[in-house]
């Protein structure tokens, strides 16, 4: 599939509303090519990645959640049972059954926002060419879940097979969902925790567990007929990326920008390949009020440069790009998330208006 965005916006996913058609209008007003259904932080609880994305693991009995936290139940005589029936619903999923694929649906409860989007873009779809999606990726979960015996979830090769193949059934979801309102998927799988590849107190990460890990991902997405990115507002070895089965990188460029230069190579590389840039330009913390689209694509134009010098061909790389902000707004106060997002708009515009 041919994807040239050329600055198109689009958001990461969460916003700051207990409302969903709030979200939804900030969203079509702004990122109207390229919308997001938008996550919800604070409806609550139901609203974060254990009732989202993992729900079939409590469903089969084998994650079970004692005082908001949630536990990989391995002790319980009945987890041998609870396997087999999850790895029978995966591998139905696996042959394409659209029965067992409801296993891995996001609960109605747990996603105001996903199906009110889906409801308004049916409605409505306005300009959209894409519909983007997202869901937290296996590495940032699977640090966040443990065992019985306490032990981190990534560490145990069962547990670990568990979380990424639920992810990776309901990335087919979604992108199904999605493209069933005619437009093209993208999924972005968000994955901060990629940060931690490389560091001393996690030296047994390697690298071919987490490019793995979400190319198992990547590929449900795309057998949906959808477009693959991933979100990490850290300063990564970008390179690991660039060797997935990946359609779209997206960075917090505006803090973390620089640290594209040292994988020049490998970005040209995944660029030539039809691989997009999306640049998380626009700042989200109170430092956005500081600038305008004008200080933005200055600071934009540095990286560019950077790169084209680096010999990565300047038109190319115009066409490949994408512009967000640099991260989820669900935790902002609403008046800055809407300035965020305005900003965003008037980035991308001026972008495609060619100012580089």
């Amino acid at each position: 599939m041919i994807f040239s965005p050329g600055g198109l916006a689009t958001g990461i996913g969460s916003l700051p509303y207990t409302d969903p058609g709030k979200a939804l209008l900030l969203i079509r007003e702004n990122m109207p090519v390229i919308p997001h259904w938008p996550q919800l932080p604070r409806r609550g609880g139901a609203e974060g990645f254990v009732y989202q994305f993992l729900q079939p693991l409590v469903q089969f009995q084998l994650l079970v959640m004692e005082n908001d936290r949630a536990v990989f139940d391995d002790e319980n005589p009945h987890w041998p049972e609870g396997l087999t029936n999850f790895y029978t619903a995966y591998l139905a999923v696996e042959e394409k059954d659209l029965t067992a694929l409801e296993n891995f649906a996001l609960p109605r409860e747990a996603a105001a926002g996903f199906y009110a989007f889906m409801e308004e873009m049916a409605r409505d779809i306005g300009e959209a060419l894409y519909l983007k999606g997202h869901l937290a990726g296996p590495l940032t979960i699977a640090f966040q879940l443990k065992n019985r015996r306490g032990r981190v979830a990534y560490y145990e090769d069962q547990l670990r097979d568990l979380v990424v193949k639920t992810l990776a059934a309901h990335a087919y979801w979604q992108a199904r969902t999605l493209a069933r309102l005619n437009r093209t998927p993208i999924i972005f799988v968000d994955e901060p925790a990629i940060s931690v590849y490389g560091q001393f107190t996690y030296i047994t990460v390697t690298r071919e567990m987490i490019k793995n890990d979400l190319n198992a991902i990547f590929h449900f997405i795309h057998e949906a007929g959808g477009l693959a990115g991933v979100h990490s507002c850290d300063a990564i070895d970008w390179s690991i990326l660039c060797e997935c089965d990946l359609d779209i990188i997206n960075l917090d460029a505006y803090n973390f920008g620089p640290s594209l230069f040292v994988y020049a190579r490998e970005l040209r590389d995944f660029i030539h390949r039809g691989g997009i840039i999306a640049w998380g330009i626009v700042p989200t913390s109170e430092k956005a009020f500081d600038e305008d689209e004008e200080s933005l694509l200055l600071r934009w134009k540095e990286l560019f440069s950077g790169l084209v010098q680096r010999g990565i061909p300047a038109e190319l790389l115009h066409r490949q790009s994408m512009i967000t902000p640099a991260c989820g707004t669900g935790l902002l106060a609403p008046e800055l998330a809407e300035h965020i997002y305005r900003l965003t708009r008037k980035v991308s515009e001026r972008f495609r208006e060619g100012a580089f």
